[in-house]
């Protein structure tokens, strides 16, 4: 198996190689760069840091497959190539964009014009949120901020007059864009990152000293972003969380980055005054970090510099439908995310919260929209006189305080809020509607494989199922009993796929099934489509259905522990990831089942954290027109000969190439929604 970080930092590669990749529009590359560094940095702060944690133990390394020290070791060998390899690529974008006349300046590049823009736009927004601490007053590690970027700046005076000082200036990119664009000339645009409109200011900071000349050096710390959650049983886990979201600011440093043009003196005094040893993994890199903020790199030039506009499109069964609860009451409705609209989910909730013969509504919230409609509506129900219960997950990793936020803002409102089920965080994407209908209650549900955030649902592929099945609607009403209770008590579900209790062994009931088909020489196949296959247990069953016969297709978005196409243990699995203009996130399963396929849509990955450790919720898929755009879209993708790259453990990340003509699953999944529409 392939060690887990090391195919993580694989993903990673090829998110660069959408960067690099020139049929790539030139804006999307310099958002891929952005995507590349951001995903990076939650690397550092959350598996390297439990492997540095490890460090402290050595008695735990007989217990591990491999050392720890090797592995952090393997890492920064393998992100110092990358690291490398991003630069290049920055390097070419900005050649790319200059001949697109757009050109990135630093503040030794401006002209007279450009300088006196620049100097009144940093006297009015700049100055008011910039607080210099002097290098000699710095009490140590804990007063760089994670996750930002600050400047090292030497104090000098020409005469030699006055010694040396040192100063650290946070970047204020909270509370300012990155990047300010400056007046067109003629048919030029011109872009200046906020570091340098400071650097070209620092006379002006320092002013109230008698120095003369300033250079400044980017620096950034990562920190161990892993919450230690007090056990005190009598604060609750709201109380908690906060407690831990504050020594989340002070956790230990993880990766220290710094501009290779430092003097090595000046580098040793920052890094002596952080605290900061050689362990810490030291990266020297270029002028600029934080590259998390080109995600936002503004446009200046023509549309051609983007991905084309692709609205999201209407449902062949929803649009112009009076009612969502009739539609779904009609038959079964699937989703797709973001080829359709995601204001469905809002209408449904809008529907529900002024419909009179709706009693309750109840939801799961894993990451919000920072202003979320989903919020809005489900306030309204309970202003509307609605019984809305709210399972809202605190510890969805760096959303924390968002959900807080929005925990406090639905009870203030009148909504029931649940935190906390046994220790298990709660990761299934569920919507229960209650209606009056006939003087019996009939029950509405959605079963998803992804967060309900009108935001990602534009960039994150996702299937939900809607539907008013007596058998799936009364079992997702068992799952949202299980979150009202103080206590976790098995529940034995007929149908529905949940973790912890059934996930695991459902899988490998299903697998062994395949396997005797194939050794009585039935055909014997098995799709998945995952984010991430890391579970050492299903990996082995796999390992042992190919063996038998089975074949595999996987589409894996991002860690692959498994080794496809190895004569005598994989021969017969094939496995490919597709990264392209959406982040592939939905979890489909398909078994052959000896000619009657049988599908399935989960919240579930394949790491033991998602089969044993949290609640998911996957559904069986019984409406045939269902399965079959299921198996469309799974036939699509693994017909892509554009962004498909094949997974394995030589020539990893490698394109797949073939004789057919170019074939990109996103546009063609796109186009395929679309005419399903207008065909319907």
């Amino acid at each position: 198996m392939i060690n887990r970080e090391i195919s993580w930092l694989s993903f990673n590669e090829r998110v660069l190689q959408e960067a690099a990749d020139e049929r790539v529009p030139l804006i999307e590359r310099m958002r891929f760069l952005g995507i590349f560094s951001n995903n990076l940095d939650e690397f550092f702060r959350v598996r390297v840091a439990t492997w540095r944690r490890l460090l402290d133990f050595p008695d735990t390394e007989k217990s591990l497959r491999e050392s720890p020290a090797d592995l952090l070791n393997e890492i920064n060998k393998i992100d110092y190539t990358y690291q490398q390899r991003f630069l290049e690529v920055y390097d070419h974008i900005l050649k790319e964009l200059e001949k697109e006349n757009i050109f990135i300046l630093n503040e030794n590049q401006l002209s007279d014009d450009q300088g006196i823009f620049v100097r009144e736009f940093f006297r009015e927004n700049v100055r008011p949120n910039l607080f210099p601490i002097m290098m000699k007053n710095i009490k140590g590690p804990t007063s760089l901020r994670d996750k930002s970027i600050y400047l090292a700046v030497r104090l000098r005076k020409k005469d030699k007059s006055l010694k040396d000082d040192h100063a650290l200036i946070k970047v204020p990119v909270s509370v300012l864009s990155r990047f300010l664009i400056l007046p067109k000339k003629e048919d030029r645009n011109f872009i200046i990152l906020l570091d340098d409109v400071i650097r070209y200011n620092l006379a002006d900071i320092f002013s109230v000293f008698d120095y003369d000349e300033f250079d400044a050096y980017t620096v950034k710390i990562t920190r161990d972003a892993e919450l230690e959650i007090d056990n005190d049983v009598s604060k609750s886990l709201m109380e908690r969380m906060i407690e831990s979201i504050k020594q989340r600011k002070k956790g230990r440093t993880v990766r220290f980055v710094y501009d290779g043009d430092i003097p090595d003196p000046m580098l040793k005094m920052v890094m002596d005054k952080l605290k900061i040893s050689r362990r810490d993994n030291i990266m020297k890199g270029g002028r600029y970090h934080n590259f998390k903020d080109f995600m936002s790199f503004p446009n200046v030039g023509g549309p051609q510099l983007e991905y084309p506009s692709a609205p999201q499109l209407p449902h062949r069964y929803l649009s112009g439908s009076k009612s969502m609860l009739a539609a779904i009451r009609e038959r079964d409705i699937m989703i797709n995310f973001p080829y359709q609209s995601f204001q469905y989910v809002i209408d449904l909730l809008r529907e529900a919260s002024i419909d009179p013969a709706v009693k309750s509504i109840k939801m799961t919230l894993y990451r919000v929209a920072r202003t979320s409609k989903v919020v809005n509506a489900l306030i309204n129900a309970a202003r509307n006189g609605k019984d809305v219960t709210v399972y809202l997950e605190l510890q969805a990793r760096f959303d924390e305080q968002a959900n807080i936020y929005w925990s406090e803002k639905l009870q203030e409102e009148g909504v029931n809020i649940i935190h906390g089920t046994a220790g298990l965080k709660v990761h299934s994407k569920l919507i229960l509607i209650k209606r009056k209908e006939g003087g019996e209650n009939r029950l509405y549900a959605n079963v998803g494989t992804g967060n309900f955030n009108e935001t990602t649902s534009k960039i994150y592929g996702d299937v939900h199922l809607l539907t008013a099945n007596k058998d799936i609607a009364e079992e997702v009403e068992q799952v949202f009993g299980l979150f009202e209770r103080s206590y976790l008590a098995p529940v034995a579900f007929r149908h529905l796929i949940v973790s912890p209790f059934k996930t695991r062994r459902f899988i490998i009931q299903m697998i062994n099934q395949e396997i005797v088909n194939a050794r009585a020489g039935i055909k014997a196949e098995v799709t998945l489509k995952l984010n991430s296959l890391v579970d050492a247990t299903l990996v082995k069953k796999i390992y042992a259905a190919s063996a038998a016969g089975v074949k595999f297709r996987l589409i894996v978005r991002g860690i692959c522990v498994l080794v496809p196409g190895v004569k005598g243990l994989s021969d017969n699995i094939e496995a490919i990831s597709i990264i392209d203009r959406y982040l592939e996130h939905a979890r489909i399963f398909v078994f052959h089942n000896n000619g009657d396929p049988q599908y399935f849509i989960t919240s579930a990955d394949l790491m033991a954290r998602n089969l044993d450790h949290r609640i998911e919720v996957g559904v069986p898929v019984w409406d045939e027109e269902l399965k079959s755009e299921l198996q469309t879209i799974l036939d699509i993708q693994w017909k892509d000969n554009v962004k498909a790259r094949l997974l394995g453990k030589n020539n990893l990340n490698q394109y797949r190439v073939d004789d057919e003509p170019a074939f990109r699953s996103q546009f063609e999944t796109y186009n395929y929604f679309k005419n399903q529409f207008y065909q319907h």
